[in-house]
This record gives structure tokens, sequence and C-alpha cells, in this order.
């Protein structure tokens, strides 16, 4: 399949059909599992027997064109210190307009009709586990490389995942339904030019027909209340990215990749779902500049002013961050890690990062 130059290929896991994936949840943490591809030495996860695609040629999906550049931008107290880079000229900036839009974002991501219940595995689900939304999340990611897609379709994915779980009670064998359905909206949403439904389809290898598909997409849109445009952890990560990097002679791609891989990676944790889409941006903006320069603080009073966010208010974010980053939280889930050990990405996930954070950088930036 890999010599077909019009096939495109797809991850395999293990070949029992969807009527096994019921009991494949309910076995210990101690065995292994594969989720739609041939993912090695992996421990404590569940085994998932999503069957995925078969042999058969397909149409290779045209690749999205890229998305012309967002702008960021500044609040109007951070005006002078934007000013060095020389982009403010740019009207797409927005300049004048920067800090009533961002004092909008902030407003429209804490509005509790666009948020998930931070407990709502406990509280409204009966048949998901936090380690079936991490198994879901890993697949997801493999399915966006699979088909080249932005990480913000990823990132909004998860979104309407967890609001709609938030929301209805679902079966376990109908959660991998609800993350390509999912995925469907938020393709038609971001990219330029989504795959199709049968591409989504396919990918489970027609696990789901397109009809049932349809049906989940359409039941997600009402459940949601068409409400799709809810800022996410990426939105806020640009503007955060742009001010992180004052302190360094040119722009560095290697902090910006280590913002987008450890945001993607709080994705995995059920317990970063109460954290505002701002605070988990800034907390990866604090881990990455740690990795880097592990022995200056990493945080400033322009992030602080940035962001609207002290240190003392990320730790608890950032610790669970870090503990991803470490493999102490999801270890076995290597999607995200393999996607960010590539060269494109400056091999982020390949960098060292020290054991601990020092207590000190959560005590507030010196003057």
């Amino acid at each position: 399949m890999a010599g077909q130059e019009n096939c495109v290929r797809i991850t395999r896991a293990a070949r029992k059909r969807a009527a096994s994936v019921a009991s494949s949840f309910d076995q210990p943490l101690s065995k292994k599992r594969v989720v739609l591809g041939e993912l090695s030495s992996l421990s404590n996860v569940v085994v998932l027997d999503y069957v995925t695609a078969s042999a058969a040629p397909r149409k290779k999906i045209t690749k999205a064109k890229p998305k012309a550049k967002k702008a960021i931008v500044a609040k109007k107290d951070d005006v002078s210190k934007d000013d060095t880079d020389g982009t403010l000229d740019d009207p797409q900036n927005c300049r004048a307009y920067a800090s009533d839009i961002y004092e909008y974002l902030h407003k429209l991501e804490a509005d509790p009709k666009k948020r998930p219940l931070p407990d709502y595995i406990e509280k409204v689900q009966k048949d998901v586990s936090p380690n079936m939304r991490a198994i879901l999340v890993d697949w997801l990611v493999e399915v966006g490389e699979e088909y080249k897609l932005l990480s913000d379709t990823l990132h909004m994915t998860i979104s309407y995942v967890d609001r709609f779980l938030s929301l209805k009670v679902l079966n376990r064998q109908r959660l991998q339904l609800l993350g390509v359905s999912s995925m469907l909206i938020a393709s038609k949403y971001e990219e330029i030019n989504p795959p199709k439904v049968e591409d989504f389809c396919y990918i489970t290898d027609n696990t789901y027909t397109k009809e049932e598909v349809v049906k989940m997409e359409a039941d997600i849109l009402e459940s949601l209340k068409f409400e799709l445009g809810s800022p996410t952890i990426k939105t806020f990560l640009r503007k955060h990215t742009r001010v992180a990097q004052e302190d360094y002679k040119s722009s560095n791609l290697q902090l910006e990749f280590m913002g987008y891989y450890l945001a993607e990676l709080s994705l995995l944790e059920y317990n970063c779902v109460k954290f505002l889409p701002s605070l988990v941006a800034a907390s990866a903006i604090f881990l990455a500049r740690f990795v880097i320069r592990p022995k200056m603080h990493p945080w400033s009073t322009s992030l602080e002013q940035c962001t609207g966010y002290k240190s003392c208010d990320l730790k608890e974010c950032v610790q669970i961050i870090h503990d991803l980053s470490l493999s102490r939280r999801g270890g076995g889930l290597q999607a995200i890690r393999d996607k960010y050990k590539k060269h494109k990405f400056k091999c982020v996930a390949t960098m060292p990062s020290p054991a601990e954070i020092p207590a000190s950088f959560f005590e507030g930036v010196k003057e």
C-alpha cells in the first residue's frame, strides 16, 4: 500500500469489530493498546479495538492551501514593546481595535454556553472515562496529520467533543463517531478544502456509515445551538507567542513550536478542561520558555500584562502540562510526541526538560 502513489497510508490497529470496543475499554490499564496505528512500546493504556481503513486504493485528499496568517496584536498598553518588530504598520494587525478584540475574546471564552463542564465525566457521562477521552484525542491527532489539517481544526474538534459530552450522555461505542463528526464540523469551519464525509468514514474502515456521520453531525450542531466560533487555546497562543519573543533578538521558531506542542499535549488531559483556553495558552508559553531557558525566569511583566495572568495563577496548569511533557501522564499516547519530533517542527518534542520547576518561578516577577 505504501508503494501506491495515489493511496493514502492509513495507520493500522487491531482487527476486531465495533462489537468488541466496549469490552476493550474495560481492560486493566496495565495492558498495551493501539489506536489506529502501529504505536510501539505503549504502557498503562487500554487496548482500543477500533477498526481502521482497508488496503483498497482511494482518491488522494487535496492538501488544503495555507490560510492567510492572522495578525497578532497587543493591547494598547503593549504598543511600545511591539513597535520593535515593525509589523504594526500592517493594517491587517488591526492595531486600533486590538484591545477591544481581545477583551471580547476573553468574555467569549468564559461564556457558560461555550464552555464544557469541568467535571462532565463525573456528572453527565456513565460510559466514558478520562482514559477513553485521551485515547480518542490521540487518535484524532493522527487523523489530523493524515489529512494535513490545521492545528486550529484539532483544537476546535476537541472543544466540540467536550462541549457535546457536557450535554449528552454517550455510549462508548459511539465515542469515535463523535470524534470524526466533530472533526468534520471543525474542518468545514477552519479548512479551505475540508475532507469529505466519505473520508471520515474511510478512516474508520467504514465502521460508521455516511448516514451515521451526518446524523451525528446534526446532533452536535443542534446540541451546541450552532455556536461554533468560540476561541480556543490556539487563538490566544498566537498573541502570547509574539510577546514571549520580546527578549529574543529575532523570531524564535523553536519557542513558537514548543508552545504549540505543549498546547496540544494539554488536550490529552481531562483535568485541563476546567481551565480557560487563555490560561492554558499562557501556561504553554510559560513552560516553553522554561524548557528553552531553564535558568531564567520564564515569566515577565509584559507577559503578565498581555495575558492577564500572574505566574502564580498558572502553577496548577503548568505542572499538569509539565507532567505530560515528561510522560508522567499519558506516556503511552504518542501521536502528538511523534508529530513534534519532526524536523519541520524543530524536533521540539525531543528537547530535554528539567524534572522540576523551581518554586520561585511561581512567586511572581521582580520589577
